[in-house]
């Protein structure tokens, strides 16, 4: 059923500019669309895109506790901007304080296990919240990101948080998506200025080089698929 629902929202989309299937799936799916932004650049385009056309989309966010406050700081100045309500999800506090005080406040450097419990508790368990009750949960991914976001498509149904998923700019360059936030002046990160491509808490995110892949300063001390178990690619 899922997979017919996909392929029916693929051809009634097919002709639609973004703006007009964000529209499209607003209206069809009332009060049941999300978008989860982490303020990166991708994000940052799909903000503005949603409020500029004043589309009734809830746009949230997933606050770790571990943030840079460069990140913090964009979020300031994108409600300021567009005046649209971000609503913020936590992870729960006993499930914080237990992994500290088990584990210490950087046990994700030991092991990959390790890391993904923490990004499980910070990330994971605040997103299902999030998406709980919605039909249609959008994202900034992009095909050039990583070799595991290749085959996605423009609308995927994903099973573990058993939700379709939007991808309006799957096909979209860095270079692209760059150019829109320059042309339209959508704030953005200052951090990107300084190397960081892909940016997530601050412990677990550092600069990259020219030549290193987009997730590499993602995790960059082990050899994984460089996710945290919000999407399954």
């Amino acid at each position: 059923m899922s997979i017919a629902i996909t392929n029916t929202l693929l051809e009634k989309t097919r002709s639609l500019s973004i703006e007009e299937t964000l529209a499209f799936l607003a209206n069809e799916y009332k009060d049941k669309v999300v978008f989860s932004t982490s303020f990166g650049q991708e994000d940052q385009v799909i903000t503005a895109l949603i409020a500029k056309n004043d589309l009734p989309i809830t746009i949230f966010t997933l606050d770790t506790g571990r943030l840079f406050q460069e990140t913090y700081d964009v979020f300031h100045k994108t409600l300021k901007k567009y005046k649209k309500e971000i609503k913020v999800y936590f992870p729960e506090a006993s499930e914080v304080e237990n992994l500290l005080n088990q584990k210490g406040p950087n046990s994700f450097y030991e092991s990959v296990e390790n890391r993904k419990e923490c990004c499980f508790i910070r990330k994971v368990a605040p997103l299902t919240k999030a998406l709980k009750g919605n039909s249609i949960w959008i994202t900034g991914l992009r095909a050039e990101q990583s070799e595991n976001r290749n085959d996605l498509d423009l609308f995927e149904y994903d099973e573990k948080f058993d939700i379709i998923k939007f991808n309006p700019l799957l096909k979209w360059t860095l270079e692209e998506v760059k150019k829109y936030i320059n042309d339209n002046n959508v704030p953005q990160n200052a951090l990107h200025k300084q190397g960081f491509v892909s940016i997530g808490c601050a412990p677990c995110t550092r600069a990259i080089t020219a030549d290193e892949d987009i997730r590499a300063g993602r995790w960059w001390w082990e050899s994984s698929h460089k996710e945290c178990g919000l999407h399954q690619k």
